[in-house]
């Protein structure tokens, strides 16, 4: 049976997760939604929903995502996440986390309670099976980190042209609850998009990817090909009403073909991104 001990650091996370999702209140707030589709290899496996509100200073967002097809009929995957925080200058502050994931095996839920990046506390129900050979999270990897969906939100300091090159570059420190990694990106190059039935005619910007395991990991050949890979990328593209940036196509490269991430119809972008566009 559950304790009362740890029944009562449940309601206080509880508690906490809801008073983070609502921090954002208040603030006027740009309304985004973007529609994924999700291939492998060339072969539909998924869709995923982003939505929420995105204002100068804060954030309030979801995502969903559902297995399709034959891996949808083979393992009947899907999960929701809902997180809050603040954007400061490049970054964004995650004030909360809260995953609900379940395939025809498990279903598991994750739950970090945050205050602008730092972690107070983790709970993971039912936990992941403990190994010998995972590096050990310390309490520094807790500190100034965002987590997974904060993390797609690439804010931009000042007031420059938000497609600038140098907007590319950035490494983002990201805490899933388990792992702590480095995605760190590059300018590739900038360019057009003109798909008006997807809801965007504008600019993007390409940006490299690269993933370097922090702690949380274990030393296996999949995480070694994933900190060796150089070919992930992902296009972003401006959120009207504010200083961010999200992704419209990501790319990234794996052991059994390349991983897709592709928006087909997304609303509340910034629909004159290209006037300040140097040609």
């Amino acid at each position: 049976m559950t304790s009362k001990k740890t029944r009562a650091k449940r309601r206080i996370l509880a508690l906490t997760l809801l008073a983070s999702l609502c921090s954002a209140g208040g603030v006027s707030a740009g309304p985004v939604e973007a529609r994924y589709l999700v291939t492998i290899a060339g072969l539909h496996i998924g869709t995923a929903l982003f939505s929420g509100t995105i204002s100068p200073q804060a954030y309030q967002t979801g995502l969903t995502a559902q297995l399709t097809g034959l891996a949808g009929a083979l393992t009947s995957g899907r999960g929701a996440v809902s997180v809050s925080g603040l954007l400061q200058g490049n970054r964004s502050l995650s004030n909360g986390y809260a995953l609900s994931a379940n395939n025809s095996q498990i279903r598991r839920t994750i739950q970090i309670a945050m205050n602008a990046g730092n972690i107070s506390q983790v709970l993971i129900d039912p936990p992941f099976e403990p190994r010998d050979d995972r590096v050990p999270v310390l309490e520094h990897h807790r500190r100034n980190v965002a987590d997974p969906v904060s993390a797609l939100l690439m804010p931009v300091a000042g007031s420059g042209d938000m497609l600038a090159s140098e907007n590319c570059n950035r490494t983002i420190p990201v805490f899933d609850g388990v792992q702590r990694f480095d995605i760190t990106l590059t300018h590739a190059e900038t360019v057009t998009v003109n798909e008006p039935r997807k809801g965007y005619v504008g600019h993007a910007l390409v940006c490299r990817a690269r993933y370097a395991p922090v702690a949380g990991h274990r030393p296996l050949p999949a995480t070694e090909y994933m900190a060796n890979n150089r070919d992930m990328s992902v296009w972003l593209v401006p959120v009207e009403g504010s200083r961010t940036l999200i992704p419209y196509r990501i790319q990234v490269k794996t052991q059994i073909g390349n991983l897709i991430i592709d928006a087909q119809s997304i609303r509340g972008l910034s629909v004159d991104a290209t006037a300040s566009i140097k040609r």
